[in-house]
């Protein structure tokens, strides 16, 4: 994952965001699927993570739970999601 690497224009605008920087897997899915759970369809979560196995459990997350991925980008040590609900 690199500073380009995007599937959605940098306009999207998240409604929540989640930050689950110093924690390791599974926490920082287990917050998402929390914080998600309470969110409105069609809303936009921006998850900032420090945890590098969040490159491999959020997408699968978003998979296997029918959110929309709109991009993943990092920036040094951090990991940044933007998901909307399904």
């Amino acid at each position: 994952m690199s500073d380009t690497d995007s599937n959605a224009n940098d306009e999207v605008q998240a409604s929540t965001h989640l930050d689950a920087c110093g924690l390791f897997c599974p926490e920082p899915v287990m917050l998402l699927h929390n914080r998600i759970r309470d969110m409105q369809q069609g809303e936009i979560l921006e998850l900032v993570a420090t945890d590098p196995s969040t490159t491999r459990d959020v997408p699968k997350f978003c998979l296997f739970l029918g959110h929309e991925l709109l991009s993943k980008t990092q920036k040094d040590d951090h990991y940044h999601y933007m998901i909307r609900k399904k």
